[in-house]
């Protein structure tokens, strides 16, 4: 990505651990990254903390080597949110097709989401995310389909 770019990631889907990895290499090149909507993210195991978005950044801690200098300013270009804060609502969200549940986890395999695990030991925020998430989801659409619907319509009348 060209410099001064933000790789602005959606969490909606993902397991948990696949898509940490590629973050970690990215902010260990300096990359700025952000990963929103924190509480869709899925995993495979037992885990309880009451933040989310720390679940998230505790993972993408443990892989590049935070105690030093270099990994203090890489994980400085990492931010993670829960829900989709304002600054990105219509900035292109990506995915990481290899970390996606139903690539990674078998149909017969259980799975829990991040936000109902949180929720029930006293995250008290599902609602309020749930709510904005899908109410700012249409914000981000492509803008060239936006682009060509408007000439199709000046095409046809």
């Amino acid at each position: 990505m060209a410099e001064g770019q933000v790789l602005v990631l959606d969490g909606r889907g993902h397991l948990l651990g696949c898509p940490e990895a590629i973050m970690a290499k990215q902010v260990l090149l300096g990359q700025k990254t952000v990963v929103v909507c924190c509480e869709g993210i899925n995993m495979s195991a037992n885990f309880y903390r009451n933040k989310l978005n720390r679940i998230f950044w505790q993972t993408v801690q443990g892989m590049p080597p935070h105690k030093t200098k270099r990994g203090q300013g890489a994980l400085e270009c990492l931010e993670v949110s829960d829900g989709i804060s304002r600054l990105y609502d219509k900035k292109k969200r990506m995915v990481v097709p290899a970390a996606l549940k139903v690539v990674c986890l078998k149909l017969t395999q259980k799975f829990a989401h991040l936000g109902h695990l949180a929720h029930e030991v006293g995250w008290k925020y599902q609602v309020v995310n749930g709510h904005t998430g899908g109410e700012e989801k249409g914000k981000s659409q492509d803008p060239l389909s936006e682009k060509e619907a408007a000439h199709k319509a000046t095409e046809a009348g």
